[in-house]
């Protein structure tokens, strides 16, 4: 067969790029080695770990609010093989869902590795060993990432284990130990808190989420220390873990330097994901890689060889699913000869903790290291009537300001729905609205976004209402 476009992987990235290749008119084949499409993200990411993300909120809630709800229960207790058995079954309904929308844009799929044999010839090797060969135009390299694994933490997926095994466990731990104060490490230590479990997190640097406004790492520190016994402990460099019986003995070192140990029943590396390039013979395409085994790529997200390009978590940015949707598109568009664009300053960022957090453009941080004259407005989700009704009073909107032109500069917001709510920060920065212009919008009362309205009109000459 002869394509137009192939797409190795049916990430976010890979599935996306493949639809709008076949859109534009493209004949596109896309190319997984799984048997179900969708990559890390819908199989063992993104949507798994949302789906035991709220079905564990409900039980937290059911447990801890309900009764002030006027809801009272008997004999609460967690079916954790219901709850596993639920997530399962969005991830099928999801997987069949792009199967569906492979079929109605005529995309032709393959299962199988695909690995170039040159740069216009792919072959497709099947896990029953069979091969087959295809010949393309051009290719999408749309791979992602995986787990990164350190030698001194020796994952046996049974006690120490990644996001991965996280996500199908069959009890609920007593104590998870959890390294890494990242995205995946939260949200993970998060839904087995909810559960009953103790989760007790070490992380190198000196804050959780460190790559986002450090306003909302501290918040969100605070929220679950309080709300569901996390423990922190900052600058502790973990060097070994050991599976000792049914537990896990992680040692680390102190910011004293001295040797400490926790133990636990279950121990989750979540230290970071690294681009996944292995098998893919990119040497006999010719195409090289860069830093820390990214995929090297230009402007336009095409590699050193014409006709192959990489998206995603292979290439450089952050790995973030819409990243890679935007990135698909972007290259699909440029295949046809448009001119798309990505303002990669305005990607949110954002965490499936409760409360949420996310975040979009420029931090405090950053606008004070490139010495930005800024302006700086906040609003507390605990003086908002809609925060009190749903009793999610914990957070804020945090709005920066350019201090002259008062154009919106990065927004960060820790509360209900956060994750939602950023996307009217993306909209407005897209457009480069002034923060007068947000605040001069009316928002429907009562609404959580109404905290946006009001963090803007703080940092308007401290305008806001409502505190």
């Amino acid at each position: 067969m002869k394509y137009d476009v192939t797409v190795i992987g049916s990430g976010p990235g890979g599935y996306v790029a493949a639809i709008r290749c076949a859109q534009l008119g493209l004949k596109t084949a896309i190319i997984e080695k799984y048997s179900v499409l969708g990559g890390t993200c819908l199989n063992v990411g993104c949507i798994p770990s949302k789906a035991l993300l709220d079905s564990s909120e409900h039980f937290h809630n059911a447990a801890h609010t309900f009764k002030t709800h006027g809801i009272e229960l008997e004999n609460l207790r967690v079916n954790l093989e219901q709850m596993i058995a639920r997530k399962s079954d969005v991830i099928k309904s999801n997987n069949d869902g792009i199967a569906y929308l492979m079929k109605k844009n005529k995309v032709d799929v393959y299962n199988g590795l695909g690995s170039f044999v040159n740069k216009n010839t792919i072959k497709i090797t099947g896990q029953d060993g069979a091969e087959q060969q295809i010949d393309t135009d051009k290719a999408i390299i749309a791979t992602g990432s995986k787990p990164i694994n350190l030698p001194f933490l020796p994952v046996d997926k049974n006690r120490i284990i990644t996001s991965t095994e996280a996500l199908t466990l069959k009890e609920v731990p007593k104590h998870m130990i959890v390294i890494g104060g990242g995205v995946i490490g939260l949200e993970l230590g998060s839904v087995y808190a909810r559960l009953g479990a103790k989760v007790t997190v070490v992380e190198y640097t000196d804050a959780i989420i460190p790559t986002m406004d450090r306003s909302l790492g501290k918040e969100l520190q605070r929220v679950l220390k309080k709300t569901l016994g996390f423990e922190f402990f900052f600058g502790h460099k973990v060097t070994g873990a050991e599976v000792q019986g049914e537990g896990v003995v992680v040692t680390a070192e102190s910011p004293k330097g001295q040797t400490v140990t926790f133990e636990g029943d279950y121990c989750l590396v979540s230290v970071g994901r690294k681009p996944f390039t292995e098998g893919l013979g990119l040497e006999n395409a010719g195409v090289q890689l860069g830093e820390r085994g990214i995929i090297a790529v230009d402007d336009h997200l095409q590699t050193n060889v014409p006709g192959i390009y990489a998206i995603g978590d292979v290439v450089r940015g952050a790995m973030l699913a819409h990243k890679a949707e935007e990135e698909g598109v972007l290259v699909a568009e440029i295949m046809a000869g448009q001119k798309p664009h990505i303002n990669y300053n305005l990607i949110p960022g954002v965490v499936y903790t409760w409360p949420e957090a996310a975040g979009v453009g420029f931090t405090e941080e950053q606008l004070k290291a490139n010495g930005v004259a800024y302006k700086a407005g906040s609003f507390p989700f605990k003086a908002s009537g809609r925060a009190k009704a749903s009793m999610d009073t914990d957070g804020f909107v945090k709005v920066l300001a350019d201090a002259k032109t008062d154009e919106i500069l990065g927004v960060h917001m820790i509360g209900p729905r956060a994750a939602d709510m950023i996307a009217e920060a993306v909209v407005a920065m897209e457009f480069r609205a002034s923060a007068e212009d947000i605040a001069r919008m009316s928002h429907a009362h009562p609404t959580y976004t109404e905290a946006m309205k009001e963090a803007c009109l703080a940092a308007t000459e401290n305008r806001a209402i409502h505190i």
